[in-house]
């Protein structure tokens, strides 16, 4: 297997293949990235979010804004709005701001009627005052998706990991889940085929004072019951989502519409699964039904 490493939207990129990517493949897999991040990033002032974040108004070829952000009223709506693509503004207020300036302030929730703000269709993105749109539930996810479809005349078996988030075109592939709270441990193990797994947790883009990425929209504030999520589904995009939607009341039923396995640790250190889940613990875990 052929392994190619790069750094993108923030994170490490790992992408294995049978055959080593060329040069022109290479080039596609890092458009596909480039326009993502073009459009979604909140961190570039050229992106098309941060053109919404200083007016309102719409903007054109926000492609992926169908499937992620009918994904995300499905989430909003199962969590009772703790989930909401809005966020953004309020993981501003605490430091996490598109200077990434670490400076925090007081919480401050996002606006909770959101589907009233934004409208969306195929290639197209509005919003009726400007919105600083955060889609960090979903959305490296998605792009790990876009990025596994890029590679589809690759022969043979492909897998991309994007900082974890991982999604497996063919043989098996056995991971790890990071001990939250020690970085060098796992909690377990599970083996994926033709699947993907996503994981979140609160030791990740962290800073200050119990601060991190994972906010329940509705206080602005950060999670403090649940410590670190896996999920594991068919593709990228909802193993992010309901990684993200088991921090909150409403994610592991999200997870069983969906069909999504899961496994959850709590912040006192307490694991609990999906009964359905492949993983195998290193613990007695609890089991949800």
């Amino acid at each position: 297997m052929s392994v190619w490493g790069f750094e993108a939207i923030g994170t490490r990129w790992e992408i294995e293949t049978e055959t080593p990517l060329g040069d022109a493949e290479r080039k596609r897999v890092n458009a596909v990235i480039e326009v993502f991040d073009r459009t979604w990033s909140r961190f570039r002032a050229d992106s098309l979010v941060s053109s919404l974040a200083r007016d309102d108004g719409e903007v054109r070829g926000a492609a992926d804004a169908v499937p992620m952000l009918d994904a995300y009223r499905e989430l909003s709506d199962a969590t009772r709005g703790a989930v909401n693509p809005l966020v953004g503004e309020s993981l501003s207020a605490l430091g996490y701001d598109p200077g990434i300036s670490l400076v925090a302030g007081e919480p401050r929730p996002a606006p909770a009627d959101w589907t009233s703000i934004l409208t969306w269709s195929d290639m197209s993105l509005s919003a009726a005052s400007p919105a600083q749109i955060d889609v960090g539930a979903l959305g490296k996810g998605r792009l790990v998706d876009l990025v596994l479809a890029e590679l589809v005349d690759s022969p043979g078996n492909a897998t991309v990991d994007a900082g974890g988030d991982i999604a497996v075109r063919g043989d098996e592939v056995r991971v790890g889940l990071e001990h939250p709270f020690d970085p060098t441990k796992a909690i377990g193990v599970v083996s994926i085929r033709d699947q993907a797994l996503c994981a979140s947790a609160i030791n990740r883009r962290a800073w200050g004072d119990g601060l991190h990425h994972v906010l329940d929209a509705r206080t602005g504030a950060p999670v403090r019951t649940w410590a670190a999520t896996w999920a594991i589904a068919p593709d990228a995009m909802h193993a992010d989502a309901v990684a993200t939607a088991l921090f909150f009341d409403g994610g592991p039923e999200l997870a069983a519409r969906w069909g999504v396995e899961w496994v959850r640790m709590s912040t006192t250190g307490r694991a609990e699964r999906s009964i359905g889940c492949p993983a195998v613990l290193f613990t007695t875990p609890g089991v949800r039904r």
